[in-house]
């Protein structure tokens, strides 16, 4: 099921729900008024108090404030991911081009090899990193590869020589890059903020029902939009609490733009 699709099914059931429970409860006020001795009128002229809309407010506020932080937080944790994905990718991709000094079966080994990392992460480790939260123990086989073809190879030439440390270093930054999207393969925020988030959201949709709305179709369209707005912005911080995604390899797109033969 798409992300688009969840997020539509989400919205509806969030407005719909809230919509008909103020209907029914308007329908269930109505019923009462016309059993009262008072009559409906009378009923009807029962306000909020000022006090509880002052709180409402409050509430509102504050988890407004709430949310907007937990939004922020995974919105810069998605991006330090893909930085350090482009990181890695960039550093790969120095290694390929430094290789040009390099005898012609040394350059392709080490291309290869190359091309095979980079073709594993995309096509097998990326998929295994979404569900499992982890990397693959073939993926660091690999990148050890990559090392072996440089730091085992003696430099022929000053040319060489003058190539094999940065070489060495890149492959360095490759590994660091790579144990950073390790790290940041698990979700951003912990159980308990997603606890404060859900409960809030209850909280906050929960209060329309204590203002009496539903006397008019614009207050019922509002309530309904409300709740769907709260559905929409919990659903952007679920989906954004995955650094590297809930599916696909979007987030990969840095390796297939540099190495578009090994993808």
């Amino acid at each position: 099921m798409s992300e688009w699709l969840v997020l539509t099914i989400a919205m509806a059931a969030a407005g719909a729900v809230v919509v008909a429970v103020v209907l029914l409860s308007h329908r269930r006020r109505a019923a009462a008024a016309g059993d009262d001795p008072k009559g409906p009128e009378e009923i009807e002229e029962v306000e909020t108090p000022d006090v509880l809309e002052y709180m409402t407010m409050m509430v509102g506020v504050v988890y407004a404030i709430v949310l907007g932080l937990a939004i922020a937080g995974v919105w810069e944790a998605r991006g330090s991911a893909q930085a350090d994905v482009q990181r890695e990718a960039q550093a790969l991709h120095e290694i390929s081009q430094r290789a040009t000094v390099l005898p012609r079966d040394a350059r392709e080994e080490l291309r290869e090899d190359i091309d095979a990392y980079v073709s594993h992460v995309v096509r097998t480790e990326w998929k295994h990193m979404i569900e499992q939260e982890e990397l693959t123990q073939r993926g660091d086989e690999l990148l050890a590869e990559i090392r072996e073809d440089i730091a085992l190879r003696t430099p022929t030439n000053e040319l060489e020589a003058q190539t094999y440390q940065p070489m060495l270093e890149r492959v360095s930054v490759v590994s660091d890059a790579r144990t950073t999207r390790a790290e940041n393969a698990a979700s951003t925020l912990p159980g308990v903020v997603w606890f404060g988030l859900i409960i809030g959201a209850l909280v906050t949709v929960g209060l329309i029902f204590t203002m009496r709305m539903g006397r008019s179709g614009r207050e019922l369209l509002l309530a309904g939009l409300f709740s769907a707005l709260i559905a929409f912005l919990l659903f952007m911080v679920w989906d954004f609490d995955a650094p590297f995604g809930r599916s696909g390899t979007d987030t990969a797109e840095v390796f297939e733009q540099l190495f578009p033969g090994a993808v």
